[in-house]
């Protein structure tokens, strides 16, 4: 058994927050900003792994699916926009990213269960921007949180960010995040977070934790 890191909370209470683990970037079949095929089964896998290991010790798997009803809500953002005028830009399709209605709405199927949780109304890279997700964590009694998903160096960093100021502590899940946008954006994503914002862990690290033993966060 491994002892419990400090985590800065006198009884933590955890989550998993899944990031976009949906078909838009992790089936290639149909993704609109696409990690690459390995990177995705691997991703895949590692997440299933650790969500089966949360919800048999009552830790919660709250899943967030990026989703616009339109392009404009996607245009709005000046950065975005100049990735799509560049044919260059990892992000070029973003415009035509997990618009309402197409298949990359979907969460992996692999990775949802009945009694999982979802918040399906994310519009930015900071999961909190737009959606209820801090009301339902605060509902819940929830102050730590496990992130998952993609992208390490946009989604799970912004939402990290936030989770910090807001007073959760936070935890990514180093196996169960990765990039579209290449190795070095990954290891960067997770030394920006390790030094500022929360503690990268792997599988292993996470499992030997008395959090996923005995946790009964509801």
């Amino acid at each position: 058994m491994s002892t419990m890191p400090n985590l800065g909370v006198d009884s933590p209470r955890a989550a998993l927050i899944a990031i976009d683990c949906h078909r838009g970037h992790l089936d290639p079949e149909v993704a609109t900003m696409p990690c690459p095929a390995d990177i995705a089964e691997r991703v895949i896998d590692a997440n299933d792994t650790l969500m089966r290991a949360c919800r048999a010790a009552g830790v919660p798997v709250v899943h967030i699916v990026t989703r616009y009803r339109d392009a404009q809500e996607i245009r709005a953002n000046p950065f975005w926009r100049t990735r799509a005028e560049d044919p260059t830009a990892t992000r070029k399709n973003v415009l035509k990213h997990n618009l309402d209605g197409m298949p990359g709405c979907t969460i992996i199927p692999k990775l949802q269960a009945p009694e999982d949780r979802v918040v399906d109304t994310k519009k930015r890279y900071d999961c909190f921007v737009g959606t209820d997700l801090d009301f339902h964590l605060k509902a819940h009694g929830i102050n730590t949180l496990i992130l998952t998903g993609v992208n390490t160096n946009s989604c799970v960093l912004a939402t990290a960010v936030a989770a910090n100021v807001r007073d959760y502590a936070v935890i990514v899940a180093s196996d169960c995040v990765d990039t579209m946008d290449g190795e070095a954006l990954h290891e960067a994503g997770l030394l920006c977070i390790g030094t500022a914002f929360g503690w990268p862990m792997t599988n292993d690290e996470l499992l030997s934790l008395e959090l996923l033993k005995s946790s009964k966060a509801a």
